[in-house]
């Protein structure tokens, strides 16, 4: 086995099986994996310098196809659901060997780095891809090593992704070709069938679910935070499409991170160095930091060229609606580093309401805050999964269930002991329809969006008065700078009020239903904090 590149003394990948691939490139420059990438025909660059790739037949990660091997340490710690599925230790061992094989003769990429900006908390991690661009992927998702802390660096957990090998449900024992796969006994992320790079990011994001609140009390958080010119934290929950990215890049504020991130009783902080936006119908108009954050650099997957030229057309989405965008933090022109903010004096929970029922933006007490934490209601939009095409109402505990290895209570405790004492505002904000439902009325304007954030962290709705919403209890502000009154209260932008108090009632009733799963569980304060149901209907 040959090996090139910067690693540790006497780091080596052999221990893990991998003594006979043909090379295994270590710790590769951006330049280097960008030439490699475009050497082996499997990307292109862009006008503005980024790397374009197709990820193949997934553009979207395949939640049903995640496992945890059911071990001494996570058979009765792991909240064994619809999302955790178990996978057997030595099935493992054996799928292990296989993938291990596959590679051999096989070049592959190795990438040491971080996870966590705060150092007491800090991850190491070792990746090794197929691919030189995965590579770059976990270069740009990731905190990069300096040069010294390469040359002493020790692995906490390991990363194998090898899209080109196919598993046999049969003989390996997964739903089908393409799988992921935590060993927590064995410190591994096993990754095959699927170049998608969205397996590699929440892969770690899943690991540190399960690690940071058990053991260091540190609330891990499906969000984006930025900090203010005085300091204010303000940290954004959300599903992927509700805004996260989009509202948490903003040019009067530092941005901390876009989409994963730690509460520990002093800070906040980002658990990686870059960011995975949605770039679907992308413009500099619209979203500049985004715009020109993808350059030399950046990774493009799965977007489209306008004809006969490297410029990319962000409308088109005819390989997914989930085309998205890798770049180190650094290349947003604000980013804040080291990637950390003190305890956030706002909380934002996105939704993206496709009833049209939530006001855009309303004030919760602490037992809604922890209500609707768990509730985590929202749309599925086009393209983050495999088979979405079209927003459709969903529940997500967390904001975030499908990467929860711990119950959700568990989560909703930790927030609710962090907000005990504190002067912290909790918002839920409706990034999604307004004036009836998908399909009758349109989606809230990203601009009035901004205003109302940016009235809540400026405290501007500190000083408006504030009515009780029918049904789900919310106080909804009576004005706002810069936002026309009459849509603050939903029920107004309904021509016809009947069918919105109906719709109202059912939506209530699809919270109630969903929380029965929690509820033996959940505290007094949080069942108190229920939508209140006049209406018997059906969403």
């Amino acid at each position: 086995m040959n090996e090139f590149g910067l690693r540790a003394k006497g780091a080596t990948i052999a221990n893990l099986g991998l003594e006979n691939v043909e090379a295994a490139y270590w710790n590769l420059n951006v330049a280097e994996l960008v030439e490699e990438t475009l050497l082996k025909g499997e990307g292109n660059l862009s006008d503005t310098g980024a790397l374009a790739v197709d990820t193949g037949e997934f553009t979207g990660r395949s939640p049903k196809d995640k496992f945890i091997v059911c071990d001494n340490i996570t058979r009765d710690t792991i909240w064994w659901s619809d999302v955790n599925f178990k996978f057997d230790p030595e099935k493992f061992d054996r799928l292990y060997n296989r993938v291990t094989a596959y590679l051999s003769g096989k070049e592959v990429y190795v990438r040491d780095c971080f996870a966590c900006a705060d150092l007491n908390y800090r991850l190491n991690i070792r990746v090794i891809t197929e691919s030189p661009w995965a590579n770059l992927f976990a270069n740009n998702m990731f905190l990069r090593p300096t040069r010294d802390e390469i040359l002493n660096f020790k692995n906490d957990w390991t990363i194998i992704q090898a899209p080109g090998f196919k598993a046999s449900p049969e003989i390996d024992g997964t739903r089908q070709h393409n799988f992921t796969i935590m060993n927590f006994t064995r410190k591994i992320i096993l990754i095959g069938g699927s170049a998608y790079t969205g397996e590699i990011k929440k892969g770690i994001f899943t690991l540190l679910n399960y690690l940071l609140p058990q053991e260091k009390g540190v609330l891990s958080m499906h969000c984006s935070a930025n900090i203010g010119k005085e300091g204010d934290t303000a940290i954004f929950f959300g599903l992927s499409g509700t805004g996260k990215t989009t509202l948490s890049a903003d040019p009067n504020r530092r941005l901390i991170g876009d989409d994963e991130h730690g509460w520990a009783d002093k800070t906040v902080f980002n658990f990686e160095g870059g960011c995975y936006a949605k770039c679907i119908d992308l413009s500099k108009e619209k979203e500049p930091e985004i715009f020109e954050a993808i350059k030399f650099g950046a990774l493009l997957e799965n977007i489209e060229f306008s004809a006969d030229t490297n410029s990319v057309d962000y409308k088109n989405i005819s390989k997914t609606e989930n085309t998205r965008a890798a770049y180190p933090l650094n290349h947003i022109a604000n980013s804040i580093e080291p990637s950390r903010g003190g305890v956030p004096k706002n909380i934002f929970f996105l939704t993206c309401d496709a009833c049209g029922i939530l006001p855009p933006i309303s004030r919760l007490t602490a037992g809604q805050a922890m209500y609707h934490f768990i509730s985590g209601y929202t749309a599925k939009v086009a393209g983050t999964e495999v088979g979405v095409t079209e927003p459709s109402l969903t529940f997500s505990a967390c904001f975030g269930k499908a990467f929860l290895p711990l119950h959700p209570t568990k989560y909703a405790e930790l927030l609710g002991e962090k907000l005990k004492g504190q002067n912290i505002n909790v918002w839920i904000v409706n990034t999604g329809w307004t004036g009836g439902a998908y399909g009758t009325g349109s989606r809230m304007k990203l601009a009035y969006t901004r205003e109302m954030i940016t009235a809540a962290m400026s405290g501007a709705l500190d000083k408006v008065k504030y009515d009780t919403m029918p049904v789900f209890g919310f106080s909804i502000p009576s004005s706002c700078p810069n936002i026309p009154s009459e849509i603050l209260n939903p029920r107004n932008t309904w021509k016809n009020k009947d069918e919105y108090d109906a719709k109202a009632a059912s939506l209530a009733s699809a919270f109630v239903k969903n929380f029965e799963q929690y509820a033996s569980a959940a505290k007094e304060e949080i069942l108190g904090a229920a939508p209140k149901i006049t209406v018997n209907a059906s969403v």
